[in-house]
């Protein structure tokens, strides 16, 4: 994580002495001659901001590293001063690794220059199994997704009338739940079922429609029963008139969550999902090491954090493995990400295909510089446990979940396995919201400005005002967001689910 506290170069940015390449924070013109951690540097070609140059030269074929670690092999000689992008350098990335177990502790966590993290609450919903939301919402999951404009047109009618005290009604339409078959369909029904159990739901309409292979009965036995209290079902073929059954078991929820009220709770209770899309060059400098410091605050506090997109942590796996507390987790968490890179292989694409378009535009080279950034999110804590796609966490601590690096469907995850409010990075921009408050940390100023209306936080903000300011901003913005502020997602009405379909269709 690079060291922050104070403003640095106005210029450009590299993390660590070592590292072959710095980060243009403006645009560069050729011969301009800019600092780097003392050294004075000619740019050979113009570098547009956020993209990198070498800082000393880099022979063919050797390592090019940033963050303290090799992002891709060089394909020509490199000089001080060029350009360092996708012409001139590759990946390293193969297949499987062999890991071997070498536990590094919780390297010592960060804090923040606020209040001690343990002293800090929030306003949330406390639910009767203990777990606390930082929302009061009735939300309506379909089986299958027949009956998914039907859960819209019921959520559309009960807002019309929806009491004081509940935040909202939301319906999650999907086009799954039939014609799946095995780990497929298990999936679909794993999704949906933890999503039932997530604590910003006081409130849960169950909808099938009866022939379904997502049978209702199977669903409801993965709910635990002290869920249950909350949660109503429909079978659409077995009603005469379905969307009056449905109001009526609506109306019945709502009165009860109308009673619930927001009490002051510790920052204990917090559950943060942790996400980036639409990265740049500058995302793994301000916003996810910021977001990483909001990982550690929660953790030490005794809260939750999960992070996930297993694709874009290739590259960088080392980094989370050695902060594994256990073998038993070390050894889940090295299957994990030897399972995806097999998952690529045996659909025959390469493990290293990533980052997108948007990425490389942003100044991002390979898929192991962006995975080097990305699971800066993850901050500094011992890895306390590992999950599958589906499942919920089981404790606090930082915990890593599987799924993919695809937006909906990885935040989707997120809520599922617990998580009350997400914090998501990104250095393009993107509206994409999740079940849960979807937060938007720009990794850059320019966006921030350019859309206030997708944007929760500016993360650009490192680079003038230090971390440690930033830092106890964003806490701050956290806290408000999870004691019932909106997220910009809610303000837009930006909200979704995306469920991970591997299997074959009937």
């Amino acid at each position: 994580m690079p060291d922050l506290a104070r403003p640095p170069q106005i210029d450009a940015m590299a993390i660590a002495p070592d590292d072959d390449v710095a980060v243009a924070l403006r645009d560069l013109e050729a011969r301009e001659r800019v600092s780097v951690r003392g050294d004075v540097i000619e740019i050979r070609t113009p570098i547009a901001r956020g993209h990198k140059f070498a800082v000393r030269p880099i022979r063919q074929g050797a390592p090019v590293r940033r963050y303290r670690a090799p992002i891709g092999l060089a394909l020509q000689d490199i000089a001080p001063g060029d350009h360092v992008h996708v012409h001139n350098v590759r990946t390293g990335l193969a297949g499987e690794k062999a890991y071997r177990f070498a536990p590094r502790g919780d390297m010592g966590q960060q804090t923040l220059p606020t209040a001690p993290a343990p002293a800090r609450s929030f306003e949330g919903f406390v639910r009767p199994e203990g777990a606390v939301g930082t929302r009061n919402e009735l939300w309506i999951l379909p089986t299958v997704g027949c009956v998914g404009r039907l859960g819209e047109r019921l959520a559309q009618s009960a807002n019309l009338l929806r009491p004081h005290g509940v935040d909202g009604i939301h319906a999650f339409n999907h086009p799954f739940g039939c014609s799946q078959l095995g780990a497929d369909l298990d999936g679909t029904a794993a999704i949906l079922a933890s999503l039932a159990c997530n604590p910003n739901a006081g409130g849960v309409l169950l909808l099938g429609l009866g022939c379904e292979s997502n049978q209702l009965d199977a669903l409801l036995a993965r709910i635990p029963p002290a869920r249950r209290d909350r949660l109503a079902v429909l079978r659409a073929q077995g009603e005469q008139d379905e969307f009056a059954a449905g109001q009526a078991l609506i109306a019945d929820l709502l009165a009860r969550m109308a009673q619930d009220r927001r009490e002051s709770v510790p920052l204990s209770a917090l559950r943060l999902g942790l996400k980036c899309g639409g990265s740049d060059a500058m995302s793994g400098l301000t916003a996810n090491p910021l977001i990483g410091l909001m990982a550690d605050a929660v953790t030490q506090a005794g809260g939750a954090a999960i992070l996930t997109e297993i694709p874009e942590i290739f590259g960088a796996e080392h980094l989370l493995l050695e902060r594994a507390e256990t073998k038993a987790v070390f050894d889940r968490l090295s299957a994990l990400v030897n399972g995806f890179k097999r998952y690529f292989i045996e659909h025959g694409e390469p493990v290293s295909e990533n980052p997108s378009p948007g990425n490389i535009a942003g100044g991002i080279t390979t898929l192991e510089e962006k995975s080097l950034g990305a699971v800066q999110k993850g901050g500094l804590a011992s890895v306390r446990d590992v999950i599958g796609y589906g499942e919920r966490i089981s404790g606090p601590g930082l915990t890593i979940l599987e799924a993919p690096g695809n937006d909906a469907v990885s935040t989707t995850a997120l809520a599922a396995a617990g998580a009350t409010l997400t914090l998501f990075s990104t250095g393009r921009g993107t509206p994409l919201g999740s079940p849960v408050p979807t937060m938007k940390i720009a990794s850059n100023s320019a966006l921030a400005q350019r859309k206030p209306g997708w944007i929760d936080f500016d993360a650009g903000q490192v680079l003038s005002q230090g971390m440690d300011a930033a830092a106890a901003a964003l806490l701050e913005t956290i806290i408000a967001a999870a004691s019932g502020a909106p997220a910009r997602n809610e303000v837009n009405d930006e909200r979704a689910i995306g469920i991970w379909k591997r299997g074959v269709t009937l």
